[in-house]
């Protein structure tokens, strides 16, 4: 299987395809081995072959549709997965149908919320500030439309998977 994703406004292509007990994973063309143990609900503990270093590796995901929050080495980067054809369909300012939920990514707090109930957003605009393992991770919103309802403050602790807004 291959994704495009995009790190940092780069695009990468990224395969990967089991092989027995590893996997073999192709960044850009380059294939390498790499053993992959799931640690927790977002952690992976993956061992590359060659040359035998290991990381540990969370991967949870951000509040817009494609995206995840990747965490290695203590830190926290976005990870578009198939953009350019996620933005192609969203090129209009979000195509999603009906309510769409803004949720936390893993446990954390709620630094700040940057809308209110009411407000109009546009699609990816930023809605709230999550910090999560020592780090602030601004979520987006899913879609254009209003803010219909805000279920959290700042300061508030949350679960991974708690509905924080919802924009219709």
């Amino acid at each position: 299987m291959t994704f495009e994703i995009e790190i940092g406004g780069r695009a990468r292509s990224v395969g990967v395809e089991k092989a027995g007990r590893t996997y073999r994973i192709s960044l850009d063309g380059e294939t390498h081995e790499v053993d992959a143990v799931r640690v927790g609900v977002w952690g992976l503990s993956l061992l590359h072959r060659e040359t035998s270093r290991s990381r540990e590796v969370q991967v949870a995901p951000a509040a817009a549709a494609g995206e995840l929050l990747v965490t290695i080495g203590g830190r926290t980067i976005t990870v578009t997965v198939n953009g350019s054809r996620s933005r192609r369909a969203g090129a209009e300012g979000g195509s999603a149908d009906g309510e769409q939920a803004v949720t936390a990514p893993m446990p954390g707090r709620v630094v700040r919320l940057l809308v209110a109930q009411g407000d109009q957003v546009a699609a990816r605009q930023g809605v709230a500030v999550v910090e999560a393992m020592k780090m602030e991770n601004e979520l987006r919103s899913p879609k254009a439309g209003r803010v219909k309802d805000v279920n959290v403050r700042a300061g508030d602790s949350v679960e991974a998977g708690r509905v924080l807004l919802v924009v219709e």
